[in-house]
């Protein structure tokens, strides 16, 4: 491996374009934003350096031997985020980068492609939420921001056209330099928008950056870069965990699929993981499972004794025995998370995801029986796992390393396959640190939780144990929060002294409750009393109401608030106790 005569940037990108360049399987995706990418162009214009890079000269007889990738051109955050299956020249030498694919990808997207990311406030299935974005540079100011001269900017098309018509920047696309060959198309540009009598200042601030820009992208070979040219896998594998590992860029769990990728015979271990948490996340109203959790579910479920993120743990005999196995792990992983959206979950509120595993573990247990989450014959089995769920995440017992508790919970389920065994957990686990237990002491710290924090949806879920969580139920504030304001408990009376426990108050457990979608978006920031009132206008519905949601028999008027609160939440432990007593 030797040093190499740098190259130019538009050397690189033409080679990339051209498939010259390209990722092999064992690089991770693109995970830089659109101010990483802006930031690498400001860097170089500030004649920064920029790092050397990896390369890996693949000859044309080795070139079909591995899997790789294109570089990425116009990201989508939605549609295009993974890299491609390259279709290469068999019949070249190929370039295969080892290291700096997120910085050449960026010069990528920054010169002959586009960046998409969601529009806040917009919903991801809305067509426009996802306007495509070109990197531009203004022309007529350095940038205010701190450590940065050269204001490079993500917009659309429309927003450069419509700032630059209005005269507040003059915003050059910035792939447009690469039409630009020769120096003296710069000075045609700048002559044919009126760039050259602005005052003496700008002018000169425009044709110094115009001309900088070209230089740095036609002319100046910046990219410095190692040259390996071993053919042995082995050996780029072990160069490349050397150079990757031990930075913090790199996901782990990448490197690990990265090696997964290199060693799975018959399916592409990157797509097919990649693809399949995309597929999972999209159960019920959304999760946010990665590829750690699909790996680590891996070991878990093929029975290795060692289910350690660790890379002694995805050798070639571990990632044969995954691939063998790996449409029955999906399946199961399918299942659980199925079933995790039937108890109403998503990824705001399962606050482990690995609190999952044993789950999924359970589910291949018995079988994977179709349709457990909502056939009623399983309905007990379901009732035992869903509160030893509650309790887990409630306990917070896969905090911290939580491989002891999940092969402690696996050998009880393999002694245990014919149902949920609920009683030999919590006996097999009383006493320890980590176990399945609340008491009185740990109930009264749960009812100090509030709307918006994690654990409040499964408390509550607890409470209501016979809704149909494939419907949509919101966290209600019972007394609505619009009228928890200084000013407005003022208007209502409400003393001065009390105003700052009411502000304390509202929030708590003990004024939220599950409610519908439809029942509660009828219901808005009407006050408890007139809602209450016109939704059940009869004892007998109102009585039931009262009951279902643990409401006290006192004053639903707002001065009344400080006495509801105490008196629900002692419904609320009275209830609790019950359930896990």
């Amino acid at each position: 491996m030797s040093f190499q005569t740098p190259i130019t940037i538009k050397e690189v990108t033409d080679s990339i374009r051209r498939r010259e360049f390209v990722l092999p399987a064992i690089q991770r995706e693109f995970v830089w934003d659109t101010n990483q990418i802006e930031h690498l162009f400001d860097s170089i214009m500030q004649g920064y350096p920029v790092g050397s890079f990896l390369f890996w000269k693949v000859l044309k007889e080795n070139n079909t031997k591995f899997q790789f990738y294109d570089f990425i051109r116009d990201f989508h955050e939605k549609t295009n985020k993974h890299n491609r299956v390259s279709e290469i020249n068999k019949d070249n030498d190929l370039i295969a980068i080892l290291d700096g694919q997120q910085r050449l990808t960026s010069l990528y997207i920054g010169l002959h492609g586009s960046y998409s990311y969601k529009m806040p406030r917009k919903r991801r299935d809305n067509p426009t939420a996802y306007p495509k974005r070109y990197l531009y540079l203004d022309l007529l100011a350095e940038s205010n921001e701190f450590d940065v001269k050269y204001d490079f900017l993500f917009i659309t098309e429309e927003e450069a056209r419509e700032d630059n018509e209005a005269g507040v920047a003059h915003w050059f696309k910035v792939g447009d330099i690469l039409k630009y060959e020769e120096p003296v198309e710069v000075n045609d540009y700048i002559f044919e928008n009126g760039l050259n009598v602005l005052e003496k200042e700008q002018a000169r601030f425009v044709s110094s950056t115009l001309f900088k820009l070209h230089k740095v992208i036609h002319q100046t070979p910046i990219v410095n870069y190692y040259l390996e040219k071993d053919q042995e896998l082995d050996k780029v594998l072990n160069i490349f965990i050397r150079v990757n590992s031990g930075g913090t860029t790199l996901n782990y769990s990448d490197l690990l699929l990265s090696i997964a990728t290199a060693q799975w015979k018959k399916k592409d271990a990157r797509k097919e993981i990649t693809e399949f948490v995309e597929e999972i996340n999209a159960i019920g109203n959304g999760f946010y499972f990665n590829k750690d959790f699909i790996l680590k579910t891996s070991l878990v479920l093929c029975d290795f004794t060692d289910i350690a993120f660790k890379m002694d743990n995805f050798n070639a005999s571990t990632m044969q025995t995954i691939e063998d196995k790996w449409e029955e792990i999906k399946e199961a992983i399918r299942q659980g998370v199925h079933l995790a959206a039937s108890f109403g979950y998503s990824e705001s509120t399962l606050t482990s995801n690995n609190a999952l595993i044993p789950i999924i573990y359970y589910l291949k247990t018995i079988g994977l029986p179709e349709n457990y989450y909502i056939l009623q014959k399983h309905e007990e089995d379901r009732s035992k796992l869903k509160k030893w769920l509650s309790i887990a995440l409630l306990k917070r017992v896969f905090g911290g390393a939580p491989d002891n508790v999940i092969k402690s919970l696996r050998k009880v389920i393999q002694e245990n396959p014919s149902n949920f065994p609920l009683d030999e957990i919590i006996s097999a686990h009383k006493g320890q640190v980590k176990n399945f237990t609340l008491d009185e002491d740990e109930i009264d710290n749960l009812l100090t939780s509030k709307y918006g924090n994690g654990r409040t949806f499964t408390i509550l879920s607890m409470l209501y144990p016979t809704l149909d969580y494939r419907n949509i139920f919101h966290l209600d504030h019972i007394h609505p929060r619009s009228y928890f304001t200084r000013p407005k408990l003022k208007r209502a009376g409400i003393s001065e002294e009390k105003i700052d426990k009411y502000l304390d108050s509202v929030d708590l457990i003990s004024n939220i409750q599950l409610l519908e979608g439809i029942p509660n978006i009828e219901k808005s920031d009407k006050p408890f009393k007139e809602w209450i009132n016109n939704k059940y206008p009869n004892d007998m519905d109102l009585n039931f109401y009262f009951e279902k949601h643990y409401i006290p028999q006192v004053s639903q008027e707002l001065d009344a608030f400080l006495e509801f609160i105490e008196q629900r939440e002692q419904l609320l432990r009275e209830a609790l106790l019950k359930i896990v007593l």
